[in-house]
């Protein structure tokens, strides 16, 4: 893990405001390096007031690629779909969203990963920003307790996403997911997390402590990452 930089601010709309801008940021130097940006989302444990800021920045979307960083195995049109929440806020501003779920496969969450995977691989690599977002019980992106989680934070590097089971299944539901791997997310350009809440504060805290041996995925991914990672954070 390379530098760690928190941001915390007064109120969650100054939060917001400020995150928007340095995505803004972002995304106009890579447009300006390589003529177009991708970059990496989560949906679930994100402010809604962050999104709002984001969708209402002045942007130019139709250069740039917008990923989940992890999804529920539903239909694309579904209340519970990650890309479904991204494609209402970013699509009409002209941005190009990626799916990581093939309505084909929504009976095999494994098959769903596979490909997924092989869409990714079509991008080119890396990602301009991955934003990362961090559950209550410490996952980062899907990377829940489960049978495949191994595989998605410390697969092989070459892939870029896995299908998953948690196990036990969330509180949030959805025990099938697909995500990006650890090695996908820790190759980005530019890291940032935000979150909210003391306790969601001292959480991370504590798993960036523990590095690579912490029992929580969020500390296990941070580990690997050799950019810096900007933290924001509001009470």
């Amino acid at each position: 893990m390379d530098e760690i930089e928190w941001w915390e601010f007064e109120s969650a709309k100054e939060m917001a405001g400020q995150v928007a801008g340095d995505i803004g940021f972002v995304i106009e130097s890579a447009i300006a390096a390589h003529g177009s940006a991708r970059i990496a989302l989560p949906v679930a444990d994100t402010p809604d007031a962050v999104f709002e800021a984001l969708a209402a920045a002045k942007i130019d979307w139709a250069k740039v690629t917008l990923i989940p960083t992890d999804d529920r195995v539903v239909a694309l049109d579904d209340g519970e779909s990650h890309y479904g929440r991204l494609e209402k806020l970013f699509s009409a501003k002209g941005a190009t969203l990626v799916s990581l779920v093939d309505e084909a496969a929504l009976g095999d969450y494994r098959e769903a990963g596979r490909l997924a995977d092989a869409r990714l691989a079509l991008l080119e690599w890396p990602l301009d920003l991955v934003w990362l977002a961090v559950g209550a019980d410490g996952h980062t992106a899907s990377m829940y307790p489960g049978p495949d989680l191994d595989r998605a934070i410390a697969g092989p590097k070459e892939r870029r996403a896995v299908g998953v089971r948690a196990d036990p299944i969330p509180a949030d539901g959805g025990g099938e997911r697909v995500t990006l791997t650890g090695a996908a997310l820790a190759s980005a350009r530019t890291v940032m997390i935000v979150i909210t809440g003391d306790d969601r504060k001292a959480l991370v805290e504590a798993a960036i402590g523990e590095g690579s041996l912490s029992s929580k995925s969020v500390g296990r991914v941070l580990a690997e990452i050799e950019v810096p990672i900007d933290i924001y954070w509001s009470a």
